[in-house]
């Protein structure tokens, strides 16, 4: 087990014991660092109980505004004097205009999804920039929609595609200061964010079928690569996005056993059609 004891680190938007960042705290936690859990309110009765379960020194409440940002790192100065590590997974849209297409995504949606999903986390790296004395590594979470079009994931996927070209540019501004600034790409996962994206049990088995492992990300998986990602074992690498998809991103097409089991139907059909 990586030893990260005398590490500090600050993990925002705990929400529930299905969710990647606890897959991450847990992790982290185990690995001997001492931690200050933030969530939003609305999750205090979940996310809470996750946070004194691993004996974080620091737990608090926080939103997304001017106000509780300042408090939360004001009060994570106090606790620790420093900061060595930071993950800042905060994204959301709203999913009623997920389920459209992304051609009529309105312009209130567009702005707040923008707002949280990608400023969010811009912001948290200015602010967490200062407590990182040392240096230190900040991360965050982003998804293959970010490359690739992917139903029903519409202005989300534009927001992720933002959110990685600001990892390599706080990189740049941060690296400076020996501050790494990464993001996690993970394959799909059942949590309660992927609840919001209509036909995600397709995309889910969909991704089993055709990734090169022929599997699915399991929380270990995501735990470790999220702990490499914030220990002094990533040192030399920032500005990436680094893939836990079990392969995926790297396939051009179907898996050839899937693309025999459907052939039959396709050159029905194309035959129905009078264009085989």
């Amino acid at each position: 087990m990586l030893d990260m004891k005398g590490k500090k680190g600050l993990i925002v938007g705990l929400t529930n014991d299905f969710g990647m960042p606890w897959m991450i705290a847990q992790a982290c936690a185990q690995a001997g660092a001492e931690l200050a859990i933030a969530y939003l309110p609305i999750m205090e009765k979940r996310a809470k109980p996750l946070a004194e379960k691993i004996n974080a020194s620091l737990i608090m409440p926080t939103g997304t505004d001017e106000k509780s940002l300042d408090a939360l790192f004001k009060a994570v100065e106090e606790k620790f004097g420093k900061l060595d590590f930071m993950l800042h997974p905060n994204a959301f849209s709203d999913k009623n205009e997920l389920k459209g297409a992304y051609v009529d995504t309105t312009r209130e949606n567009f702005k707040n999804t923008m707002d949280i999903s990608v400023y969010g986390f811009t912001d948290a790296c200015r602010r967490a920039a200062p407590l990182m004395k040392d240096g230190g590594a900040c991360l965050c979470l982003t998804y293959f929609g970010a490359e690739k079009v992917m139903p029903h994931y519409n202005v989300m996927g534009v927001a992720k595609a933002a959110l990685e070209c600001s990892v390599r540019y706080l990189a740049n501004d941060l690296g400076k200061k020996g501050i790494r600034v990464n993001a996690m790409s993970a394959g799909p996962v059942k949590t309660l964010a992927a609840a919001g994206i209509s036909d995600f049990r397709l995309m889910f088995g969909w991704n089993e079928l055709n990734a090169p492992l022929r599997r699915n990300v399991a929380p270990e998986d995501i735990a470790g690569s999220g702990l490499y990602l914030l220990s002094n074992l990533s040192s030399g690498v920032t500005g990436e996005t680094h893939y836990v998809d079990c392969g995926y991103n790297i396939v051009g097409m179907m898996a050839e056993e899937v693309v025999k089991d459907i052939m039959p139907m396709i050159t029905e059909k194309m035959t129905n059609n009078n264009n085989f």
